[in-house]
């Protein structure tokens, strides 16, 4: 998890998978309870280098590993363990109007109901 000051002050999350940091801008950071989803915004892949950077505007706010749980066409449901322990999240696609995906970007962050124990 990167903690950014610029262009607006903002987290990224990044997974690593596939050799890569897949990555989303989360504007409001991590949901802190089920009830209160966060957007989170798809960004480019970054190198794998990456995850140790900072630089004056950036700076790692969390380290740790991730699992896969679930994942199909519309959401993945994942458990990051950071420094404060385990938590779950899903990150659910959107719908735009009419039924219609809203698009790479339209998606939300979830903590779930059910968090794992530790």
């Amino acid at each position: 998890m990167h903690d950014h000051r610029l262009p607006r002050p903002h987290h990224d999350l990044r997974l690593a998978e596939d050799g890569v940091l897949r990555s989303w801008a989360l504007p409001n950071g991590l949901p802190t309870a089920a009830a209160r989803n966060r957007l989170a915004i798809a960004v480019p892949d970054h190198d794998l280098d990456h995850l140790t950077y900072e630089d004056a505007t950036k700076t790692i706010a969390d380290t740790g590993w991730w699992e896969l749980e679930d994942r199909d066409e519309r959401r993945t449901v994942f458990v990051l363990h950071g420094r404060t322990g385990p938590r779950r999240f899903a990150l659910v696609r959107t719908r735009g109007s009419g039924g219609r995906s809203a698009g790479p970007g339209g998606l939300l962050l979830h903590l779930t109901s059910q968090q794992p124990a530790g």
